[in-house]
């Protein structure tokens, strides 16, 4: 561990949290929660045009979804340190790369720069910060009931991506929650939207071959079996996609959020389809990339939908 602490944390994003992968979809999830949020009040009647958020709340905002994902990587380091020496030696804090003192001293800088950021911009949103924070901590003590939650996959995944609503949630808030609007009804069709997304993701990682498992590394695969994961996986797919197309009601998005939604839907589901057909190491890979594709095009879509609509609407009244 002779290397500056710097470059050792910036090899260890590398390997364990890509700022290359998360920035675009901290980017799309935090405009989307802002856009439905913002749209969805113009439609309610709160103001006849789009108010949107100061920009430096927009950055804050986007800074502080990612430093929240980056703080579930890092609380996971310590969850599963015990596992990860014994089965995956290979990864930064089982190898040396970084120790779990260095995580925590720079997960904490981080949330201080978070929470003096809000001090200074927008402190009403530290309540959900703390939110986040809070249910974070539950989860890297297992809710108190370790042994009971992993004798139930399914009870385990949902506790777990609680989180999504509620980092997501918070996001929607720089619009409604900073200028003291009351909470439009979007909310409830897109956090079930992110919650559900959340599962695909979660879902998609952990589907493997039977060659694939290690011993004491958890997968879905194992628990649910090499049709049922992807199956539930699937649902989790439609359901993210009926709760987006809800959402997009609320916001004016209208058929045209639909239409694209459907199509990257079909697309997407294509490799667990083939995997539950023939499971292959090209099946699973391809539902590990439909999950990230195709969550980063639902929060694109939600983003964009009333901005497309309010185009096409105008094309066709001319």
């Amino acid at each position: 561990m002779s290397a500056p602490l710097l470059r050792r944390l910036w090899q260890y994003q590398a390997e364990r949290f890509s700022l290359v992968a998360y920035t675009p979809l901290v980017v799309a999830a935090v405009v989307a929660a802002v856009s439905v949020s913002v749209h969805a009040r113009r439609v309610r009647g709160d103001s006849p045009e789009p108010v949107w958020p100061d920009p430096l709340v927009w950055v804050l905002g986007g800074l502080t979804v990612l430093v929240f994902f980056l703080g579930l990587r890092l609380l996971d380091e310590h969850k599963d340190v015990e596992i990860d020496r014994q089965a995956r030696p290979e990864l930064p804090v089982p190898r040396g790369l970084v120790t779990l003192a260095e995580l925590r001293r720079t997960g904490l800088v981080l949330l201080g720069l978070v929470v003096l950021g809000h001090l200074v911009l927008a402190p009403v949103l530290l309540l959900a910060v703390g939110v986040v924070a809070l249910w974070a901590a539950l989860m890297t003590r297992e809710f108190f009931v370790p042994r009971w939650l992993q004798a139930r996959p399914a009870i385990y995944m949902t506790s777990h991506m609680v989180i999504m609503p509620l980092i997501l949630g918070y996001a929607t808030a720089l619009d409604w929650l900073v200028v003291g609007a009351r909470p439009p009804a979007v909310l409830l069709p897109f956090l079930i939207a992110a919650f559900l997304a959340g599962v695909v993701i979660e879902v998609g990682r952990k589907i493997r071959l039977p060659e694939e498992e290690r011993e004491g590394v958890g997968s879905y695969t194992r628990d649910w079996g090499l049709r049922r994961a992807p199956l539930v996986w699937l649902l989790a797919l439609a359901g993210s996609a009926v709760a987006a197309i809800w959402a997009g009601v609320h916001t004016g998005a209208g058929n045209w959020a639909a239409l694209l939604l459907g199509i990257v839907l079909v697309a997407a589901a294509l490799p667990a389809v083939a995997f539950i057909r023939a499971p292959t190491p090209r099946a699973r890979s391809g539902v590990e990339t439909a999950s990230g594709v195709w969550t980063l095009a639902l929060y694109v879509v939600l983003a964009a939908g009333p901005f497309v609509s309010g185009w096409l609407d105008a094309g066709v009244g001319r």
